[in-house]
């Protein structure tokens, strides 16, 4: 499809697709780095802290509340600048917090540590928000599977990543002398290096830039809308406000019963098959992606999101009944990986069409920084809660999360009161 732009003649699908080509080959480095260090971030707690202690969650905790505020932060950039801009950004302060949180891991200074990993959590602010950068340009009837080859394409880096932490802690202690747990976040910055290096040389012309610019407005800054409001014109519709919903239930569940598993492993004397259970989990987060955007372009987003609240409670109830064994947990992360992914993807897809497109760049932002934030507290809380209560209660307390979005995507889907839509979203089926 060419379109007459300044003067000249432009193919429309052929600039999306290498964009999508492009942000493919940042995620897939990006998710081997943000993958690999984050499956030791509580034992790095642990040895500084002591094996007992309850704040194991305090690692991914600060990792998805550093995604929080910069997520918002990166989002209103790309709004003023692009998202070329705002992804090199993210990219770049990823680097910078992966070697600091090497240093405090290597010193066994928490204060250190934790400053690393709230900037680390850029790397995975960049990450989810390049899912909305291939929609840019997509047809509002095929958003949800172009964010799903963006997910997908975390699928290799992301299971494999785990993996590959045994052989960055032999190497970190045998090569350079550090101690077991620092390895793996060295590595993971160089990883992210790729993911920068794309981004900045590659990602062009701007998708968001040439969106306006086709949509009629100026291809230059516009200046993003507070958080406060963008909020607000989130949940401005009932549509809006399950999507936003449906993105902050998915990430709590998942946060919370991830976090812990491989503590909960550990307790029991199966540490080693702690990287194994989060690489399937990983795997169930983003392998399915092509099939569950596909399923939320033709069934409809609530439809999506009711199937990701039901995959969500199975896999949480799993975990609760594991107890003491292990066997259990594989099949439960698995779950839980693909829940998410519905969750994530029919929420993030009904977020778009359900507000205007001046807000979207601000919204996306700011129900990624909710969704990143809560997780945090989620994730934060879940040591705590498995050191008072147990795993299988924090597992409990995640299933009643995942029937409530389940039950009121139900009860959505039989009744749609609210027939509000974005103006680019008529075509879309069954929203």
């Amino acid at each position: 499809m060419n379109t007459h732009v300044r003067g000249f003649d432009i193919d429309i699908i052929a600039i999306q697709r290498r964009t999508v080509r492009v942000l493919v080959l940042g995620q897939l480095a990006a998710a081997a780095a943000l993958s690999s260090a984050v499956t030791v971030g509580a034992f790095v707690v642990q040895r500084i802290l002591g094996q007992d202690t309850p704040w194991g969650g305090i690692a991914t905790a600060t990792v998805t509340l550093g995604t929080a505020f910069m997520s918002q932060y990166l989002s209103r950039r790309m709004s003023r600048r692009g998202r070329r801009d705002g992804l090199r950004l993210g990219y770049l302060l990823a680097i910078f917090g992966g070697f600091v949180a090497g240093v405090g891991a290597e010193t066994k200074t928490l204060w250190l540590f934790l400053i690393g990993l709230f900037v680390y959590g850029s790397g995975q602010a960049s990450n989810l928000l390049s899912r909305y950068a291939a929609t840019d340009l997509a047809p509002a009837q095929e958003r949800a599977t172009a964010m799903s080859r963006i997910l997908f394409a975390s699928t290799f880096g992301a299971v494999f990543g785990p993996i590959l932490v045994l052989p960055a802690q032999a190497a970190g202690e045998h090569i350079f002398g550090w101690n077991k747990y620092t390895g793996p976040w060295v590595f993971s910055a160089v990883f992210f290096v790729v993911s920068l290096v794309n981004a900045w040389t590659r990602l062009k012309p701007d998708p968001l830039l040439l969106a306006r610019e086709l949509g009629g407005g100026a291809s230059g800054e516009v200046a993003p809308i507070r958080i406060r409001l963008a909020l607000a014109e989130a949940v401005s519709t009932r549509r809006g406000a399950l999507a936003l919903a449906s993105m902050v239930v998915s990430q709590m569940t998942m946060v919370a019963v991830m976090t812990m598993t491989p503590v909960h492993l550990k307790a029991h004397g199966h540490e080693e098959l702690s990287s194994y259970v989060v690489s399937l989990h990983i795997a169930g987060m983003y392998a399915f992606s092509p099939l569950v955007g596909r399923f939320g372009d033709s069934r409809g987003r609530i439809r999506t999101i009711q199937v990701g609240g039901v995959l969500l409670a199975a896999a949480t109830a799993l975990s609760a009944l594991a107890g003491d064994g292990y066997l259990l947990l594989f099949p439960a992360l698995w779950l839980l990986g693909i829940g998410w992914s519905f969750g994530l993807i029919g929420g993030s897809s009904l977020l778009i069409d359900s507000v205007s497109e001046k807000a979207r760049v601000s919204v996306q932002g700011a129900a990624d920084m909710s969704m990143s934030f809560l997780g945090g507290i989620a994730g934060f809380s879940s040591g705590f809660i498995r050191k008072a209560v147990g795993y299988h209660a924090l597992a409990t307390f995640a299933l009643v999360l995942a029937l409530t979005l389940a039950a009121v995507a139900t009860l959505r889907s039989l009744f749609p009161s609210d027939q509000s839509v974005a103006p680019t979203s008529e075509t879309i089926p069954n929203t």
